[in-house]
């Protein structure tokens, strides 16, 4: 039996009290994952931004909103942990100055700085030890096998799991799994609970026995 922890969902960064960027990520894929895992045995712990859905009741589950808090919440769980399933969407850009108040209509247009904010797969693979395992997601609109393959590598993961938009906020999904050699392991489409197991299982067959 492993700890698995799963980020899950999308993040808000805050422009002003009242308007903040993010995506429309549902945290759907998430939640299959870790029914899927303690479906296993495994024990999940689930770090995730702001959603509609409920996650599985026997999982455990740490909310965020930010970036910032996704990453401090995911840092701290990993090292208890034997491996991470980023399925997390979180935002990759913040504004440098979140206004006070609520922004008003001026009549014309105005500009907001942004700054990247830091990458929670890629800090979670420079904690990586020789006993863990991480598997990110990549969501990509055009070349996804090359950018999914950057991904893992920049990231230091172990598997990668590429999907398209249509995915989000979607019972449905398409996905492959490319592994750090750059092979495809696995490739599916289905519903997400059905891929949810699937997932699980090559996680299983591919990290999890080179570790017993």
């Amino acid at each position: 039996m492993a700890r698995v922890l799963i980020t899950s969902g999308p993040t808000r960064q805050y422009l002003d009290p009242v308007r903040y960027l993010s995506n429309a990520s549902s945290g759907k894929m998430g939640s299959a994952l870790a029914l899927a895992a303690l479906q296993m045995d495994h024990e999940v712990v689930i770090v995730s931004g702001p959603v509609s859905i409920e996650y599985p009741s026997a999982a455990e589950v740490i909310q965020v909103v930010s970036t910032e808090e996704m990453l401090d919440q995911a840092m701290r769980e990993f090292e208890r942990c034997d491996g991470v399933i980023a399925a997390a969407a979180p935002c990759d850009y913040r504004p440098t100055e979140v206004a006070r108040q609520k922004i008003k209509k001026q009549g014309g247009e105005i500009s907001i700085r942004l700054e990247e904010t830091q990458d929670i797969l890629a800090s979670l693979g420079e904690l990586k030890t020789d006993c863990q395992w991480s598997v990110g997601f990549a969501l990509e609109t055009s070349n996804g096998h090359v950018q999914a393959l950057a991904k893992l590598k920049q990231k230091r993961c172990d598997l990668i799991v590429l999907n398209g938009v249509a995915a989000i906020d979607s019972d449905v999904n398409s996905i492959q799994i490319f592994d750090d050699q750059g092979d495809v392991v696995m490739s599916a489409e289905g519903s997400k609970i059905d891929l949810g197991v699937k997932i699980l299982c090559t996680i299983t067959d591919t990290l999890m026995t080179k570790q017993q």
